[in-house]
């Protein structure tokens, strides 16, 4: 299963940013806005991923090593919150497709359940139930790291650099 790193999610992001921005004008509003845009990048994910499935393919292993390399170098805060963010991004990858991408969109991304329902082809109620196994699954896994009690939250940091990487981008074209 190919698992994209930070750097190929953040180029995904700014390629889908500015192809939305090229095609605004093929927008036609038979969806909401951001499930359009959800929508293709859905599709970029998926045709990177047959596309460089062979080339960039990373191990689980290659991560842990990271972070073990990371605590000798970093705060122990920052090893641990990195640390919880390798634990859940694993989790997710061993979530069953269909129910990690409904999660995904409802969850991470915040559409509504009716925009994922559209974005993903299926009945409100089916993303309601994607959800709740995905959340169950992503638990169970979870678990298997850390009790309850020694899980913390974790701060989306990455937004305001790729607005900027989008503007910057945009101002190009």
């Amino acid at each position: 299963m190919y698992h994209f790193n930070h750097e190929d999610t953040q180029d995904l992001m700014q390629e889908t940013y500015i192809e939305v921005y090229i095609h605004l004008h093929q927008f036609e509003g038979r969806s909401s806005f951001r499930a359009w845009i959800s929508r293709i990048m859905i599709h970029k994910c998926y045709h990177e991923t047959q596309k460089w499935y062979s080339k960039n393919m990373e191990s689980l292993e290659s991560n842990s090593q990271a972070i073990e390399n990371l605590h000798n170098t970093e705060t122990s805060s920052i090893v641990m919150n990195r640390e919880l963010n390798s634990i859940i991004e694993k989790s997710l990858l061993k979530i069953p497709e269909e129910y990690r991408t409904a999660f995904t969109l409802r969850e991470i991304n915040g559409l509504s359940v009716q925009e994922t329902a559209e974005i993903l082809e299926i009945g409100e109620s089916n993303v309601k139930v994607r959800v709740s196994r995905a959340k169950t699954y992503l638990r169970r896994e979870i678990e298997k790291y850390y009790v309850k009690e020694e899980i913390f939250g974790f701060n989306l940091i990455y937004c305001d650099a790729m607005v900027s990487r989008v503007m910057n981008k945009i101002k190009d074209i």
